[in-house]
């Protein structure tokens, strides 16, 4: 068994059902799992860092083995840091392995010794993504089975504070 956690690293913007089931079976086969925010610059979050955390946190703790943690940087940077070099990434088809092999390939450019682990998403989960999630939650709906009940609360309130035009602005009113 892996002596070391893996890192599965994302923006979690947010955490979906699709993500928990990556982590609770990576924590199943690795026995640690360190879910890393990424805040990447050029992408502009509903979620601050911290609030990412503390829903991963909320949608992970029932999961053993499960850390949390945020970088700013590359994720290469953050794996020679912690002393870690071993990637989970979630794929969910076959276009999504197309761009997760060139991920792959880049960091691997960067640090050969880095290793990553695909772990194909249930096919159940296959099409939740965090942007479908966020744009129809912008609306006024949800995505019933998309996220767990504290992240569907989380973004209620979200978009609720932001205004109440509709789009990714804020909801439609009811």
């Amino acid at each position: 068994m892996q002596t070391k956690p893996v890192v599965y690293a994302g923006s979690f913007d947010p955490i979906t059902n699709g993500h928990a089931d990556i982590i609770r079976r990576a924590a199943r086969v690795f026995g640690a799992v360190r879910v890393v925010v990424l805040a990447n610059p050029r992408k502009k979050p509903l979620f601050t860092v911290q609030e990412r955390l503390d829903l991963i946190r909320q949608n992970t703790a029932d999961i053993p083995g499960v850390s949390v943690d945020s970088y700013g940087g590359l994720l290469v940077d953050y794996l020679h840091q912690k002393g870690l070099n071993v990637v989970v990434r979630g794929v969910r088809g076959a276009a999504e392995a197309e761009a997760e092999a060139a991920y792959a390939q880049a960091n691997r450019l960067l640090s050969p010794d880095v290793e990553i682990v695909w772990i194909p998403a249930d096919p159940a989960l296959s099409f939740v993504s965090s942007s479908a999630v966020r744009e129809s939650f912008s609306y006024g709906r949800e995505l019933p089975g998309y996220v767990s009940a504290c992240t569907a609360k989380a973004l209620q309130a979200k978009y609720t504070q932001t205004s109440s035009q509709p789009g990714p602005e804020g909801p439609k009113t009811k």
